[in-house]
């Protein structure tokens, strides 16, 4: 499998999440001493509560960057070592298109959306649920994790992202199907979902996945290697007997 990795930007915003985490964390120590040395300065008292809000919300912008770039493994990372084994035939994008994570290969064209919640992940009433984990991770997930959102959402949108750039390079009459898939990173996440919009799958079970939708032969070689051109980075595509190889094994 390639990887084309846009390492410059990754490096960038990992400095962004330490410095951002970490000044935030700062103001917050700095300002609880503040609280109690001048508790009976109006003035100074009410002004510590602002910095307290924006301190809080540097934090929160730091978790966000902290969350995808700052921690080991990344979502990236992760990725790549459940992808590990596929054929040359695949390439990986992080960071390269618009959006993070994108799969090309004979199984299609798939947006990754990585998540590292824990806890038992449903779909009701359409919407993800995430539960579980007791008093601990309702903290969490204030204080120290994002909540899962509206992933399918953001299917729809990374893929109308990948569609317009395609209809741009490749035109309207070549367009592949773009199809995207939940990736839950975390082992200690239990998922527990029926009929959602997007496949919803544990990062473990993501290679086995992606093999088992090959087998249909949703994008030719040929195909391939126009689509990994226009997105560029060093691709190596081979012929379809090496990928069916891989496939039965």
């Amino acid at each position: 499998m390639n990887i084309i990795t846009n390492e410059k930007l990754i490096k960038r915003n990992s400095i962004i999440a330490q410095v951002t985490n970490f000044t935030g964390i700062g103001i917050l120590i700095v300002m609880l001493f503040v609280f109690f040395k001048f508790k009976d300065d109006p003035t100074i008292y009410n002004l510590s509560w602002w910095l307290v809000i924006a301190a809080f919300i540097l934090t929160q912008v730091g978790l966000y960057y902290m969350n995808r770039w700052g921690r080991r493994p990344r979502p990236d990372e992760y990725l790549n070592m459940a992808l590990k084994g596929l054929s040359s035939n695949y390439s990986l994008y992080h960071y390269r298109t618009p959006t993070s994570h994108l799969l090309v290969g004979p199984a299609g064209v798939w947006v990754l959306l990585p998540r590292y919640q824990r806890g038992k992940i449903t779909y009701e009433k359409n919407r993800f649920r995430q539960r579980g984990g007791g008093p601990l991770m309702g903290y969490l997930r204030i204080f120290g994790q994002e909540g899962i959102g509206r992933p399918e959402i953001e299917a729809e949108m990374e893929i109308s992202s990948i569609n317009k750039l395609f209809k741009k390079k490749l035109g309207e009459d070549n367009l592949p199907e773009i199809k995207a898939a939940l990736v839950f990173t975390s082992d200690k996440a239990e998922i527990e979902i029926e009929d959602a919009p997007v496949p919803v799958l544990p990062v473990k079970k993501l290679k086995e996945f992606i093999r088992k939708t090959a087998k249909g032969k949703v994008l030719s070689v040929d195909r391939i290697h126009t689509i990994t051109a226009m997105l560029g980075g060093e691709t190596k595509v081979q012929p379809d007997q090496g990928a069916e190889k891989e496939e039965e094994e």
